[in-house]
């Protein structure tokens, strides 16, 4: 009962620190878009760590395709995060940035051990499609209040996801 009443206590700090801005969205739209933003934010850090252990662990015979391939991915999701992350303190509100905060957020699992290469392909792409989902269920509270900028950088991120999932899953075809 107490830890209700300390969440909702949460949410109305959260609502203010948001009320000053004036850029024709309101407080309630753009806390909800920033709360989802921090969750595509937390898929996509979870899918850069995941991707940056790949490719220092990877081996086979694939080993120098699949260490530049997952360079290059993690590469990108570097940039990624803070793109998103700078869009949610735009909206007003801080974004999440601890291991725990992201482990609550993320919709993508914590992989434990090194897998074979080819579990590894399969495994980001499942990442990949992860953040794709959670992307897209954000991106209609972002039409919907007119945020053009989170609605863009929405669209942007799934056509990225999309497309390096079927690279990947190109991978795993015999």
């Amino acid at each position: 009962m107490a830890k209700d009443k300390d969440k909702e206590k949460d949410k109305e700090k959260d609502k203010d620190k948001g009320s000053k801005i004036n850029t024709g969205i309101n407080v309630e739209d753009r806390q909800q878009i920033a709360e989802g933003l921090s969750r595509v934010l937390a898929d996509t850090y979870t899918l850069y760590l995941k991707t940056h252990n790949f490719h220092w662990n990877v081996t086979g015979p694939m080993f120098q395709t699949l260490h530049l391939m997952f360079e290059e991915q993690y590469n990108e999701l570097a940039l990624a995060v803070d793109a998103i992350a700078e869009r949610i303190r735009a909206l007003g509100y801080p974004a999440p940035a601890t291991y725990s905060e992201f482990s609550k957020l993320s919709s993508i699992e914590e992989t434990l051990g090194v897998p074979k290469a080819k579990e590894m392909i399969q495994l980001l792409v499942e990442g990949q499609e992860a953040v794709v989902r959670t992307a897209r269920s954000v991106f209609p509270t972002a039409d919907g209040a007119n945020d053009e900028p989170t609605a863009d950088l929405l669209t942007q991120r799934m056509h990225i996801h999309e497309k390096t999932a079927w690279m990947l899953r190109s991978l795993l075809e015999e």
